[in-house]
């Protein structure tokens, strides 16, 4: 036997100061968008209206056409049709903040909190509630604003009644750890069990005054009800003080911002969204507004961003396109990959457990947005869905 020098009770001891590492992923479905859609014009009909718009923007090309306009395969087209008519709106945000402004009345914006609040309850009554739903309310950035915002949320809470799954607070331009501290307490005084999304679109929710990162403070202040950050594009560049023709995702200062987010959510449980284009593909602007929507998806999704902003109807058709292409295009090999992991068979790519982790992962975000079904999984990888989810978690 050989010989060691630590006394194993000396050791266990040093040890015994050590707190357990449980990083958490985000569970569940993650919808590959949000869509903000003004309190005033959100009705019954809101997400079924937007997907008829976006089929209708969709079948003015021919497969051919659509494919050459984004350089996507022809068949992409039939599988974002078959989404438009089954599942157009995957997130939708009732938004009483930036789209909807200040109201002349008080009554005016108690009346729409109080009547969105009652078509959400029949969305879900009736069983046609988006995957995920909820109310962007007004900032704390000023007293007026703070006051008006949250009797928003009292009315529109109050009205609701039980809160259902999938509901969610978006919380905007987050300056200070104590907003959310502040917030959380109210929160509490609701009494109901509400998540909320963090807003990301000031300078100080990235790094604070006295030069400490601020994102990881934001999610502890939260105490456990904070389920995502959202970046928001143009607040944040002009927080940064970027001129009007710099501001956009692709700038640096945002791929700086979306760094920290990600460092900072990792191991939370924490989703991330990024953030909007205000290029809409409207009128004679649909194609370039296409294109420019389109590469901006593929480029969040290259960055580990999943999900974002969708502000116009016609934006769903690049939104799908984008992330269709995204998942497809890599999926032979990524199966191909994760068969050798599993098999231990080797090959050109040595992969390690986190690896084959993140090609689950991937491999049930394509089947959660309808990229991939089941049955194709199943044939590409020789994989059940319970194996996948497995891997995914890091699980025997």
């Amino acid at each position: 036997m050989p010989r060691t020098s630590l006394d194993p009770a000396a050791v266990a001891a040093l040890t015994a100061r050590l707190s357990a590492v449980d990083p958490r992923s985000p569970s569940g479905r993650q919808p590959v968008h949000t869509c903000y859609v003004p309190a005033d014009r959100v009705h019954a009909s809101t997400p079924a209206e937007w997907g008829a718009q976006a089929l209708a923007a969709l079948e003015k090309y021919s497969p051919k056409d659509f494919a050459a306009l984004l350089g996507v395969p022809e068949d992409l087209y039939g599988r974002v049709r078959a989404k438009l008519e089954a599942e157009p709106v995957e997130d939708l945000r009732i938004d009483f903040e930036d789209g909807y402004g200040v109201r002349p009345t008080e009554d005016a914006e108690d009346a729409d909190a109080e009547r969105t609040a009652l078509v959400v309850r029949d969305w879900v009554a009736a069983g046609r509630a988006p995957s995920r739903f909820g109310l962007r309310m007004k900032s704390f950035d000023t007293r007026a604003l703070l006051e008006r915002g949250l009797r928003t949320l009292d009315v529109f809470v109050t009205t609701l009644g039980e809160v259902p799954p999938g509901f969610v607070v978006t919380f905007p331009k987050v300056t200070s750890v104590a907003q959310v501290e502040v917030f959380t307490d109210v929160l509490d005084l609701l009494g109901a069990d509400l998540r909320f999304e963090i807003q990301i679109e000031t300078t100080q929710s990235i790094v604070d005054t006295k030069g400490r990162l601020t994102v990881p403070r934001l999610i502890e202040a939260g105490r456990g009800r904070v389920t995502a950050l959202h970046f928001g594009t143009y607040d944040y560049t002009a927080s940064c003080g970027l001129g009007a023709a710099h501001q956009h995702l692709a700038h640096g200062a945002c791929d700086f911002a979306r760094n920290v987010m990600q460092v900072s959510a990792a191991g939370h449980g924490v989703e991330l969204s990024d953030g909007s284009t205000n290029v809409l593909p409207t009128g004679d602007n649909v194609e370039h507004g296409w294109r420019t929507h389109y590469a901006l998806v593929r480029r969040s999704l290259a960055h580990g961003f999943y999900q974002g902003w969708d502000l116009h109807p016609a934006q769903l058709v690049t939104r799908y396109a984008a992330v269709y292409a995204y998942y497809r295009e890599t999926l032979e090999a990524e199966a191909e990959r994760l068969k050798a992991y599993v098999d231990k068979a080797g090959g050109a790519v040595l992969d390690e457990p986190a690896t084959a982790q993140a090609l689950s992962t991937s491999f049930l975000r394509a089947l959660d947005c309808g990229a991939v079904d089941q049955a194709e999984l199943h044939a590409l990888t020789g994989l059940a869905l319970s194996d996948l989810r497995a891997l995914a978690r890091r699980t025997p």
